[in-house]
């Protein structure tokens, strides 16, 4: 990343670090709430921004983390035990639910991971004796860490914030290693991919088996913050709107989840002032963004500089026609 970028993401961490404990409950649950949402959608943005897969399926992976923490707390087990089975269960899940993928491809594979979102919520709410149904789980506690209680909104606002940093780097890590050039390449072009001897079938189920396991790690997340789960939050509304997010950030930036996050979860809130139209205004906004920047907002420096290079090539085909005419006459 250049330094303009960094000189960004040091000046959010910084205010991300120190604006909370002056924000009341709210803001700060409002905060929390966001930063669980970039997590999710950072396994979503390598399953479709990197890998090129169409993914409408990802709040069932979000749904599997929340309700496996909730039910493991409510039968007497610790979080730390629900947690690490979240992502491995997601893990397990994704990877099935990966092989349509080596089947079908664009609108079909989408409508595959549909209806496993939806198989999956039917699971949740009908299945009483398991998830609770239309009447969820309650009482979901926040877990301790090295004897400190993280019950307040503030210690868990920063326990969250930890998360994501350290899920964050592993990505980053993640996309800058071979495994990372290899899902790019399985984007740009699965045929000329598999003529450079990348297995496509392996990255293919690896790019949604990790995407399912940020899900999964964010539900579990999710869980503790609100402390009670019921099946909508994890209806396939939610897989849309984690899209949405991922499309609006810009599919295929690791900054994307981040900002999409935002569009998706805090510019709604700040909409509000526009009372019963903010909803309106909300889906107009994006509406009119998805018409200028079809690739989301962080392709505006890519578009700036496009547009500035063809400026200087015309300038320098101009220049060069002068030349041209001038040595003939």
């Amino acid at each position: 990343m250049n330094k303009p970028v960094n000189l960004l993401l040091g000046l959010l961490a910084i205010v991300l670090l120190a604006a909370p404990p002056f924000l009341k409950n709210y803001g700060i649950y409002l905060l929390s709430y966001w930063l669980v949402y970039v997590i999710a959608n950072m396994g979503l943005n390598l399953t479709v921004g990197y890998a090129g897969q169409k993914s409408l399926g990802h709040a069932a992976f979000f749904g599997i983390g929340a309700y496996t923490v909730a039910i493991l707390l409510k039968a007497g087990f610790s979080f730390w035990l629900g947690l690490p089975l979240a992502a491995i269960g997601c893990f397990v899940i994704g990877l099935g639910l990966g092989f349509p993928a080596l089947r079908v491809q664009t609108i079909y594979l989408a409508f595959a991971t549909l209806g496993f979102n939806t198989a999956v919520w039917l699971v949740m709410r009908n299945e009483e004796w398991l998830t609770g149904g239309t009447y969820g789980i309650n009482g979901i506690a926040r877990p301790g860490l090295f004897g400190f209680s993280l019950d307040g909104s503030l210690a868990y606002y920063y326990f969250v914030l930890a998360v994501t940093v350290i899920l964050g780097a592993l990505m980053g890590g993640l996309l800058r290693s071979p495994w990372g050039k290899a899902f790019t390449a399985l984007r740009d072009n699965p045929i000329r991919a598999e003529s450079l001897g990348i297995d496509i079938q392996r990255y293919t189920l690896l790019s949604f088996a990790i995407g399912a396991v940020y899900a999964g790690i964010a539900g579990a997340l999710f869980a503790s913050l609100v402390q009670f789960i019921e099946p909508a939050p994890f209806a396939v509304g939610t897989s849309f709107m984690m899209y949405l997010m991922v499309v609006v950030g810009g599919p295929g930036y690791f900054l994307g989840p981040l900002l999409g996050s935002a569009v998706g979860v805090l510019l709604p809130e700040w909409l509000r002032f526009a009372q019963a139209w903010y909803l309106f205004v909300f889906g107009l906004a994006v509406v009119l963004l998805m018409l200028w920047l079809p690739d989301g907002l962080l392709s505006i420096p890519d578009r700036i500089r496009a547009r500035r290079l063809a400026r200087e090539a015309s300038a320098a085909r101009s220049a060069a026609a002068a030349r041209v005419g001038g040595a003939k006459s």
